[in-house]
């Protein structure tokens, strides 16, 4: 499907204006690949179409939200990423009094239980606060609801295993039925909360922000918008963590940023 890029690019600043979602800067490719997606399905023909829809219909702009916003994930996914947590940068947040951690992009959860359970196990989710943020509201419910399918426990249990866990990774969750629970111990200290990268501003000061597999769908400018962010929110020495096919090559921060596990993309701000 080919899109006129004036209509699209009057779609985008429509939702910006109507919904404040402004993905203006999204990949190009990406975005409209998603819409072409969201239009295909529900049997829309022209950005015209769309355009009368969703500025009338709010359930329906979540939905081309959710079709938009990537929820792919697992537990421990990229396990040697968590491996050189806990190897490099776990026994530096331990001199902290108080360890505050912001994942940015959490999609349905997965991640933010791994780095709970990651605490937990080096003795510091008790004086840790995770706060969990997305854009998308129905991948939100799913994570702050913890419950999963069965059917991934193998992988996770692998992921899990690969990444140090020493633990019977039973031990972390109740399955019940087809799905399964994550204990409730690692939830509390997790704060969900809706939070919009290309929008929003910082809200509070993190000792390590993780945002993995989100940039990649932003294009330059906003991938260099989000780094500053990331940046105005660490500490002094701070950690950052992004997706393995991300960097900060495009972001005038690079210089204040050094590398803990350049291969691993795990970084310090070092000014």
């Amino acid at each position: 499907m080919n899109f006129d890029n004036k209509k699209f690019r009057e779609l985008l600043e429509s939702i910006r204006l109507v919904y404040g979602y402004d993905f203006t800067d999204y990949a190009e490719a990406s975005i409209t690949r998603r819409i072409a997606h969201f239009m295909s399905s529900r049997k829309l023909e022209t950005l015209d179409e769309l355009a009368k829809m969703i500025l009338k219909d709010d359930k329906l702009f979540e939905e081309l939200v959710q079709e938009i916003s990537v929820t792919v994930t697992e537990v421990f996914r990229d396990p040697i990423f968590y491996k050189s947590l806990r190897e490099n940068v776990m026994k530096r947040l331990a001199t902290y009094p108080f360890i505050k951690i912001w994942i940015a992009g959490c999609a349905t959860g997965e991640e933010v239980y791994s780095i709970a359970i990651l605490l937990k196990e080096e003795d510091l989710l008790s004086r840790s606060v995770i706060y969990a943020t997305d854009i998308n509201q129905k991948s939100l419910q799913i994570a702050k609801e913890g419950v999963y399918t069965i059917d991934n426990m193998k992988i996770y249990t692998s992921n899990y295993q690969k990444a140090g866990g020493e633990k019977s990774f039973s031990e972390y969750y109740k399955a019940k039925y087809n799905s399964v629970l994550f204990d409730k111990s690692l939830k509390q200290n997790i704060v969900f909360s809706p939070h919009n990268l290309a929008v929003d501003k910082s809200f509070n000061e993190f000792q390590l922000i993780i945002c993995r597999n989100v940039l990649i769908y932003f294009n330059q400018q906003l991938q260099n918008k989000a780094i500053n962010l990331f940046y105005d929110s660490l500490c002094p020495f701070g950690f950052l963590g992004l997706g393995n096919k991300e960097s900060l090559l495009f972001s005038d921060k690079i210089k204040h940023f050094e590398d803990v596990d350049r291969k691993e993309k795990i970084f310090i701000k070092s000014t």
